[in-house]
């Protein structure tokens, strides 16, 4: 399914919570299609689901965990543990892009850092996403919203004629310089210059 209305960059939400929610329904959707891929054409969709994945976590490492500290309580034990879920991940997901769509371990790769994935999402949606939204305003989460969406205008989750190779060019690397990049994007929204 091509379709330009579940790409991140022209989704309409604009709470953090439901934008959120949306980009843990296209992570799956990414799984599907690269799992789903014939052999030969897994790494394109990978790419895809690479970026869509360092960006994600930048952007809740950047935009939702300082929150998370600051408003719940408990919320450095909590952010503490996503952290390391997401540390989990990132290594697998890291050994992935280095070994290629092609390598003999990638499906059984793929099903483990998925199985990782979505844990992950499963215990933010329960410990971070509702706290989340009963504990900041409507405009704190509109803004949240705004700062990641600009990160996430980096990870088109489907090809887009004439748009895709300049994002490319933005998002070479390693899952690593990916978030990187994501960092910077996400902190000039906020207006956090480094």
């Amino acid at each position: 399914m091509n379709d330009h209305r579940t790409a991140p960059e022209s989704m309409g939400e604009n709470d953090v919570v439901d934008l959120l929610l949306r980009q843990h329904a296209l992570i799956r959707d990414l799984f599907d299609e690269v799992e789903n891929a014939p052999a030969g054409e897994r790494a394109e969709p990978f790419q895809r689901l690479v970026r869509l994945l360092a960006v994600h976590e930048t952007a809740e490492e950047e935009v939702v965990h300082p929150y998370i500290r600051r408003k719940i309580d408990g919320g450095e034990a909590v952010v503490e543990d996503r952290l390391a879920e997401e540390n989990e991940a990132k290594q697998l997901l890291a050994h992935m892009d280095e070994a290629g769509a092609d390598d003999p371990r990638f499906l059984a790769d793929l099903t483990a850092l998925r199985a990782a994935v979505t844990a992950h999402a499963s215990a933010e949606e329960r410990y971070e996403f509702a706290q989340l939204r009963a504990r900041t305003t409507e405009a704190e989460r509109r803004a949240m919203a705004a700062a990641v969406k600009a990160a996430e205008a980096l990870a088109p989750t489907h090809p887009h004629p004439g748009v895709e190779s300049a994002t490319k060019n933005l998002l070479v690397g390693t899952p690593i310089a990916i978030m990187d990049r994501a960092r910077d994007v996400i902190r000039k929204a906020m207006g956090k210059e480094n």
